[in-house]
């Protein structure tokens, strides 16, 4: 099982969605949705919902944030129903290994992750690695993550971090047995413009990624 996993994650990587120079000015443009209007109510987390979105930065002017609401809006487009969880509307403890798993926040979004089918976590990269938000939200949830499909939004400062995530990855395979989405999208500043998503290529990779994600989903 392992072995598979392993050639698995290779085989993601090798797929990895690296920037690219050209463009493709003939996508169409779909309408964003303006995260300041989105914000995380608790309570509606008690309707399971199959694709989810974590935006696990903590900063205001996040463009992972910006790729997320992106996605959402793809999934949409496409007739299937999302969530978007914005980590910064929802603080976390920090995971002692004791008490912190029994936080209300805690508890309600292990509920929501373990009713979900595919998980997309929207990073920025921060040291070569996923944000410690994403990483800390993953050791608070722990076990709800077991069988899940997951793709990835990275947002980074420059493109020699592409392979960043793998680590995350790696562990998400070997310790939930989770199915990594051989296609993850990795996007630098030059993609963004006064935070929206300038690059007609970085929108067409999200929406592969999303068209993914339904397609191995539904097999």
């Amino acid at each position: 099982m392992i072995k598979c996993l392993m050639i698995f994650s290779l085989f993601g990587l090798a797929r990895a969605e690296r920037p690219r120079n050209f463009r493709f000015p003939w996508l169409p443009k779909i309408q964003l949705a303006n995260p300041r209007h989105l914000r995380l109510n608790l309570r509606s987390m008690e309707s399971a919902v199959e694709y989810l979105i974590v935006s696990a930065s903590l900063r205001s002017n996040s463009r992972s944030r910006v790729m997320a609401h992106y996605l959402a809006d793809c999934y949409r487009t496409k007739g299937v129903s999302s969530r978007v969880i914005d980590l910064r509307e929802c603080p976390l403890p920090f995971c002692d290994g004791e008490d912190a798993y029994n936080h209300p926040a805690v508890l309600s979004l292990s509920k929501t992750i373990s009713e979900a089918r595919v998980i997309i976590l929207a990073t920025p990269i921060y040291n070569f690695d996923a944000s410690a938000a994403v990483k800390n939200l993953i050791e608070l949830t722990g076990e709800s993550w077991d069988d899940k499909i997951v793709g990835f939004l990275c947002a980074a400062g420059g493109s020699l971090s592409y392979m960043s995530v793998m680590g995350l990855a790696n562990s998400l395979m070997l310790d939930f047995r989770c199915l990594i989405i051989p296609r993850f999208v990795f996007a630098t500043g030059g993609d963004f413009e006064d935070l929206q998503l300038s690059s007609a290529d970085l929108r067409e990779r999200i929406q592969r990624l999303a068209a993914a994600s339904i397609k191995i989903r539904s097999v």
